[in-house]
């Protein structure tokens, strides 16, 4: 089932409570390589189309194919003026992660710049952010301030993950209470590492979006929007900063 909803907007960000990290990735999950000492082993995931010959049923969105698990709802935020979709977010329960890929050099990769531009705009905004280990590397647990249904300061708990691939990056943000709590974000990283990247032949500047589109199996049907839209993830240092749209929510 599926329907569409529009988003709200955001109000700017402020303090961190401390992450709880305790997923950090096992050993084996780094590339042993000084030059690449950010990238991690990408054998459980997240995957490049090339990787990947099996028969997963998969969502497919363009640029990112997801599984879809018991329970997830995903959500497609829209650029109205574009008409085009910008992000997909995977729900479960109160917790969810946003998914966006865009393009990056052959060799090179982008996570450690970006993650220093996002800690820097979140910073700037009065929010804090700290790099610390993930289950995918190194991230950024942040906390950004925004205002609430009742136009009242919040403070809001994220991570920021980054995976570096084959000519494209993954970014992904958790938000909710996954943000710090590890038991609840491990279903929400092993969605992260289930998804397939697929870069196109086109040659794109590094941090273009790569295209996404909506699945053939997604209804128009307009709805009223959300009672607690996702402010978290669209609030602070996105990468290429858009007006909120509406969504396509797809209920798996």
């Amino acid at each position: 089932m599926g329907i569409f909803s529009r988003g709200r907007k955001d109000e700017p960000v402020e303090d961190i409570d401390e992450l709880d990290v305790s997923d950090a990735p096992e050993d084996d999950d780094l590339v042993d390589d000084e030059a690449d000492e950010e990238r991690i082993n990408r054998t459980r995931g997240p995957f490049d189309a090339d990787e990947i010959d099996d028969e997963i049923d998969r969502i497919d969105l363009g640029s990112l194919r997801i599984t879809p698990v018991e329970g997830m709802q995903l959500r497609l935020e829209l650029d109205q003026e574009q008409q085009s979709v910008v992000s997909a977010h995977a729900m479960l329960g109160e917790s969810g992660v946003q998914l966006q890929a865009f393009a990056a050099p052959r060799t090179l990769g982008v996570w450690p710049d970006i993650r220093a531009e996002i800690a820097d705009s979140i910073t700037a905004q009065g929010g804090t952010a700290q790099v610390v280990d993930g289950p995918l590397g190194r991230e950024l647990a942040a906390t950004i301030p925004s205002r609430g249904p009742d136009g009242r300061a919040q403070n809001t708990d994220v991570r920021f993950m980054g995976v570096d691939g084959p000519r494209w990056f993954l970014r992904a943000v958790i938000s909710g209470p996954a943000a710090t709590d590890a038991d609840q974000a491990a279903a929400l990283v092993d969605i992260v590492r289930s998804v397939v990247v697929v870069r196109d032949d086109e040659a794109r500047p590094p941090r273009e979006a790569l295209p996404l589109q909506v699945p053939e199996a997604a209804s128009t049907t307009p709805v009223e929007p959300p009672a607690e839209p996702d402010t978290a993830q669209r609030s602070a240092a996105d990468l290429r900063p858009f007006e909120r749209g509406p969504e396509i929510t797809e209920v798996r």
